[in-house]
Parts: structure tokens; C-alpha cells; sequence
């Protein structure tokens, strides 16, 4: 199911918050340079990022840059979709 475009920062946020607490991790802020994230966050966030989006992370999409932010992971997840949705 696709998810509406106004929903992904939020529900990113909401995941990773419980993760980075008050730290107030802003859209733009490089989750993997505070140092908070190890490689079980990571997973977890791939694992949430298909399970929430309903979207496929292949192999070619472990690029650090996908997920370095939680405005990238927005932009990857809607590209993601509307390239699932062009396909469909």
C-alpha cells in the first residue's frame, strides 16, 4: 500500500525518536554521524522502512546516503513507490 506522501517524514520520525529520544533530530540531520547508530539500528530501520512503506530495499539501495537522513529516507521511499506504481 502506498503510503501518502504527507505521512513518510512523520512515521520516520516517530520510528527513529524512539531510538534518538530528545536528541531533536531535525529532517536534515545526519543520523549516522552522531554516533547513536550501530549496524542493529540500521537493520531495524531497513526492516522498518519496507514494512511501513511496503516498499523492496534491494541490495543496490544499502547506499548509506539512502538513509542518512530522515529527508532522504522520504525521498528514497517515494522513489521507491512511484517507481512500483509505474510498474504495476
Amino acid at each position: 500500500m502506498k503510503e501518502p506522501v504527507s505521512s513518510v517524514k512523520p512515521a520516520i520520525h516517530s520510528f527513529v525518536d524512539r531510538f534518538f529520544g530528545d536528541a531533536g533530530l531535525g529532517d536534515d540531520d545526519d543520523m549516522f554521524a552522531t554516533g547513536y547508530v550501530n549496524s542493529m539500528f540500521a537493520l531495524q530501520l531497513v526492516q522498518f522502512v519496507e514494512g511501513e512503506f511496503g516498499v523492496t530495499v534491494d541490495s543496490d539501495d544499502l547506499d548509506l546516503d539512502n538513509f542518512r537522513t530522515v529527508s532522504a529516507i522520504a525521498e528514497f521511499v517515494e522513489r521507491k513507490q512511484a517507481a512500483s506504481s509505474v510498474a504495476g
